[in-house]
């Protein structure tokens, strides 16, 4: 079975949505998008292992700790690896088992899903030990010469479910259209909704559901907490 690497930043993630979600708030909603994430690798047949930059609990999925930056950490991994391999971002709450399998069924050696902004969000690679991750600064770009460097064959696979990276404020307005997952629901147990102004749509917060905030526990079920 092949594997899913999934980065993941446990403490402080999203800082950009500061403004909107406390840090616990944005903790318990990063664990949302990761419990998405896993379990649309799970249902496309991919077996998660999750890439921490701290220590941390989550059951019934393999995690190995790297505290370098993420090239470095997913550089250091990837040549263990004989069998094909999936790296996908955990802040990809609208991922689907199909736009999985639509990754990793291309014909060529490197698959990539595109971000915004020349991002990479999702990689996949049939020889691992044949390449080298470089990301941030337009990784798309980089990413598509290291292939071409290496003799691989490559293609870029459009998806809007694999495009939005969640990072803005302003993403949240696809997820909560398009959600239909463990992400969405947290928003709204923390008060956030659509807001239409002038013919725009935007985001606006009400108190909390019943004064709590979904907590989404390292296995994926949910419960409440205060804050």
């Amino acid at each position: 079975m092949s594997v899913a690497v999934i980065p993941f930043r446990p403490v402080d993630p999203k800082t950009r949505l500061s403004r909107l979600l406390s840090q616990v708030e944005r903790e318990t909603f990063a664990r949302a998008m990761l419990a998405d994430v896993i379990g649309a690798v799970r249902s496309a047949g991919l077996e998660p292992l999750l890439l921490s930059t701290c220590a941390y609990d989550c059951p019934g999925v393999e995690v190995r700790v790297e505290p370098c930056g993420l090239s470095d950490a997913l550089n250091n991994l990837l040549p263990l690896f004989e069998e094909p391999v999936l790296i996908i971002m955990a802040d990809l709450p609208l991922v689907t088992p199909d736009a999985i399998r639509r990754l990793t069924g291309t014909t060529a050696d490197v698959a990539i899903a595109p971000g915004r902004g020349g991002g990479t969000n999702a990689l996949y690679i049939r020889e691992p030990a044949r390449f080298h991750v470089d990301y941030y600064q337009c990784s798309v770009q980089k990413h598509l010469g290291i292939a071409r460097d290496a003799g691989l064959s490559v293609e870029c696979v459009d998806s809007f479910r694999l495009y939005l990276d969640l990072d803005e404020e302003e993403d949240l307005v696809d997820l909560l259209i398009h959600g239909t997952g463990r992400a969405r629901a947290c928003l709204e147990e923390l008060g956030v909704g659509l807001a239409i102004t002038r013919g725009r749509v935007g985001i606006e917060r009400q108190p909390p559901l019943h004064g709590t905030g979904t907590i989404v526990r390292p296995g994926g079920t949910t419960g409440a907490a205060g804050h």
